[in-house]
Formats: C-alpha cells, sequence, structure tokens
C-alpha cells in the first residue's frame, strides 16, 4: 500500500481532518461519505449529478441577480459549472447510491469539486457559502430528482415510446385484411384481424404516454427555495421564484416554485406517480412482448402467426434454434421496473416530518426506470416488431378450422346445436361450414354468408 504521504492530501471539515486523494477535486465530507458508504460501488447516475450541477449554476445566476453573490464569484462558480455540463471532471462523484437518505453526501460533493474547479482558475470559493448560497440538500435533491426525471422523460422515453408506436401503427395497417383467431383464456375464440389486435397495443401505448406526460408535468413544481425545511430560511425571500425562472429559460421547459415547498421535501407524492406511470408501462411492454411470444411460438409446434427476426442464435447445443430474445429482454425490464417501483412505493413512505430520507434511492431509480424504458420501446421497435412477418397462410388454415365460428350461428339456430355443431368439427377436424351444411339445416350459401370471418370481426 502506497504511504499516504505521496497518494493523499489532508482536507478539513466541520469535524476535523480527512485524508483525501491527492488527485481528487473532492473535498473533506465527499470522502467521508465514500469511506462511509462502501455499499453497492454504483453513484448516482450521471444524469442526476448533471442536474445538481445545473442547480448550482442557476442559484448563482439568481443570487447575482438578487445581489447575494459578487460577479466574480458568479462567474468562476458558472465557469466551472459549464466545465461540468460538458462533460469534463465526471469521475468526480463517487458516492455511492446508498448514502445518507437527504442526499446531502451527492450536494456537499458537487459543491466541493465545484469549488475545486474554481480554485485552479485561480477563484476563491467556499463550496458552503457560496456554491451552496441560499440552497440546502433537503430542497436541491428533491429539484435535482424533479429536474433529471423531467429531462430524460422528455429527451429520452417519449420520443422512444413514440418511435415504438408509430412503428406498431405502420405494422397494423398492413394487417387490416389479415384475419387470425382471437384467443380468450389462451383459448380460440372469435376471429380478429391483425390490425385489431395491434391497434389494442397502439391505444394502451398512447394512453400510457399520455399519463407519462401529465406526471412529467407534476414534477416542474420544484422545491428550490424552501432550504432546511421549506421555510426558506437563510435564502433570499425572491430567490425560488428567480431560480425558477432561471432554470425555465435554461430547458425552455415550464418549471415554477412550488408554494408550499414543505410538500416537495417532506412527501415524495409527484415523483411516486411518476413511478406509477412508469410501472403502466412496463405493464404494457409486458403485455406485448408474451403476446407476441405466443405469436412467435413454434416455428411448427406453436402457434407460429408471425415470425419475429432472427437476431442471433437461440441454444449452445439445439442448432437452428431461434428464440424471441428481444421480447425476453424486454419482459425482464418490465419485472425489473415493476419492481423499483414498488421500492420507491415504500420510499415514499419515509418522509419523516418535514423531510424524506430516501430520496437518493428514488432519485436513482426513476432515472434506470426510465432509461430502460427508453432503450427497450427502441429495441423492441427496430429489433422485433419492424421487420417481423405475418405467417397469413397459417392465419387462415387456424380461422377456419376454428370450432368457435359457430357463435355467429346462434342467432340463427340456437346455442345448443351450434355448441353441437362446434364439438363435433372439434372432434373430427373438420371445418365448421361442412358439419354445419349438414346438421343445421341452413344452405351453404347462407352459411358462407353467415361464417365469413372477415365479416366476424365487425359488429
Amino acid at each position: 500500500m502506497a504511504s499516504p504521504k505521496h497518494d493523499t492530501r489532508i482536507e478539513k471539515d466541520s469535524l476535523g481532518e480527512v485524508q483525501v486523494p491527492a488527485t481528487a477535486r473532492w473535498g473533506a465530507q465527499t470522502q467521508r461519505a465514500v469511506d462511509n458508504f462502501p455499499i453497492s460501488g454504483r453513484p448516482l447516475p450521471e444524469r442526476f449529478i448533471l442536474a445538481v450541477v445545473r442547480i448550482k449554476r442557476c442559484a448563482a445566476e439568481a443570487n447575482l441577480k438578487l445581489e447575494q453573490l459578487s460577479a466574480d464569484k458568479q462567474a468562476a462558480i458558472v465557469g466551472a459549472c459549464n466545465d461540468l455540463l460538458a462533460g469534463y471532471h465526471l469521475d468526480q462523484f463517487p458516492v455511492d447510491i446508498f448514502q445518507t437518505g437527504s442526499g446531502t453526501s451527492t450536494n456537499m460533493n458537487v459543491n466541493e469539486v465545484i469549488a475545486h474547479l474554481c480554485e485552479e482558475a485561480g477563484a476563491t470559493i467556499h463550496p458552503n457559502d457560496d456554491v451552496n448560497l441560499g440552497q440546502s440538500s433537503n430542497d436541491t435533491i428533491p429539484t435535482a430528482m424533479h429536474l433529471s426525471a423531467v429531462l430524460a422523460v422528455t429527451e429520452q422515453l417519449l420520443p422512444s415510446l413514440e418511435t415504438l408506436i408509430t412503428t406498431l401503427g405502420l405494422r397494423a395497417r398492413e394487417g387490416k385484411d389479415t384475419v387470425k383467431t382471437g384467443r380468450t383464456h389462451l383459448m380460440d375464440a372469435m376471429p380478429v384481424t391483425v390490425e385489431q389486435e395491434l391497434k389494442t397495443w397502439v391505444l394502451q401505448l398512447q394512453e400510457t404516454s399520455s399519463r407519462l406526460a401529465r406526471a412529467r408535468d407534476e414534477l416542474l413544481a420544484i422545491p428550490q427555495g424552501g432550504t432546511a425545511v421549506g421555510s426558506g430560511i437563510n435564502a433570499h425571500p425572491d430567490f425560488a421564484q428567480v431560480f425558477a425562472g432561471q432554470l425555465a429559460d435554461e430547458t425552455g421547459l415550464e418549471f415554477r416554485p412550488l408554494p408550499h415547498p414543505f410538500v416537495a421535501q417532506s412527501a415524495l407524492d409527484a415523483p411516486l406517480n411518476l413511478s406509477a406511470a412508469l410501472r403502466g408501462l412496463a405493464v404494457v411492454i409486458m403485455k406485448i412482448s408474451n403476446d407476441l411470444r405466443w405469436m412467435n411460438s413454434g416455428p411448427i409446434h406453436g402457434l407460429g402467426e408471425v415470425q419475429l427476426p432472427a437476431t442471433q442464435p437461440g441454444s449452445s447445443i439445439m442448432p437452428g434454434k431461434v428464440n424471441p430474445v428481444i421480447c425476453e429482454s424486454a419482459t425482464m425490464v418490465a419485472a425489473q421496473v415493476m419492481g423499483l417501483d414498488q421500492a420507491n412505493a415504500v420510499a415514499a413512505q419515509s418522509g419523516n416530518f418535514q423531510l424524506n430520507v430516501m430520496l437518493p434511492l428514488v432519485a436513482s431509480n426513476l432515472l434506470d426506470m426510465t432509461e430502460w424504458l427508453a432503450n427497450t420501446c427502441t429495441n423492441l421497435a427496430d429489433r422485433a416488431i419492424r421487420e417481423m412477418t405475418f405467417n397469413t397462410d397459417r392465419l387462415a388454415e387456424g380461422v377456419g378450422k376454428n370450432p368457435i365460428l359457430v357463435t355467429a350461428l346462434n342467432p340463427v339456430i340456437g346455442y345448443e346445436k351450434a355448441a353441437a355443431i362446434a364439438k363435433e368439427a372439434f372432434a373430427t377436424g373438420r371445418p365448421v361450414i361442412e358439419v354445419a351444411q349438414e346438421q343445421s339445416g341452413l344452405s351453404r350459401e347462407e352459411l358462407e354468408k353467415l361464417l365469413d370471418p372477415k365479416d366476424l370481426t365487425r359488429p
């Protein structure tokens, strides 16, 4: 082990001296967090860190306008923030997700790195007095959660979801004249068109997209300015309004101050609403993916209604086997998202009086859920749905032998006689129309009209 004398330097905080790696741009409080939380080895997502940095930049701009910060200090802080937002020094944020429940360790990590970058540029900036001016971890971290989630949904998830919706919509229209056997309880039911089946998925996803957008918009109300407990102590009375205006100008999104910041500092109602909307998308993705797996099953002794693109060999021992791996990946993401939503629900219950103490967990989970679902939507569209083929001959054959078609004869010959025809058709494997012609007393012409599969897909 190398000597600390050569590889570390001494930093101080209110608890005393701490040895910090010589090359690190963080300070004592960050190092204490690194030492205290050797839990997962996973720092908070980069998008979240950059949201905190953006908050620091907007805070410096707001404090300059409010004459709380000098122009030279504002310029130094903004310059350091600009470097970080450009992607430099992002290895300087090592604090584990599972840390202090307020996220104070991450807030101070950002404060210290900005202060050190300012020092390297020749400016004397204090991490608490200057970078953290008018702020607390208790309003900064919830605001960063709102900001990072809003940007992730806007920039990643909604565009990817739109790609999936558009791709499914195009494939649905291709199947408007293709009739297939419907299924309830996984058993043969009345016929539907491929368009009807796929359009159902499209409409589910469109509604989910709307719910996501509404949940995102709730997060545009931010608690920045509430400081320690929500009362705004040590912040300029106009800080919240000026800060929100600055953030809105920078992002082009309608961020606004919460009238009562206590709500978003002590509770996670709005983030939990987004989490629920993300879970809702996961449920739809699971349904679509599982339907595709069933439809693709076989290819000989399964439904074999569609053929998904062959993306990779499916077995290390069975040559020629190809599995629906894109759909399997999607179902695993969906399952994980559902689990993280449950974790978020538990975390949201940890709002004790004026502060929730599981903020980093929810912040990280929301970003993971959003990113994974965004990637999954794109992957399903590009690697499964866009190039899948409809096995029209197999679909037509299945519809022709479907004994449930006799349902259309109920109003004419009655349920009991129709049931007997269905039973006979199933037992003999003969088309329904042949058995019906023998037993119903109806002419072939009448039966062809009553049992036309395409007509049976409409009221």
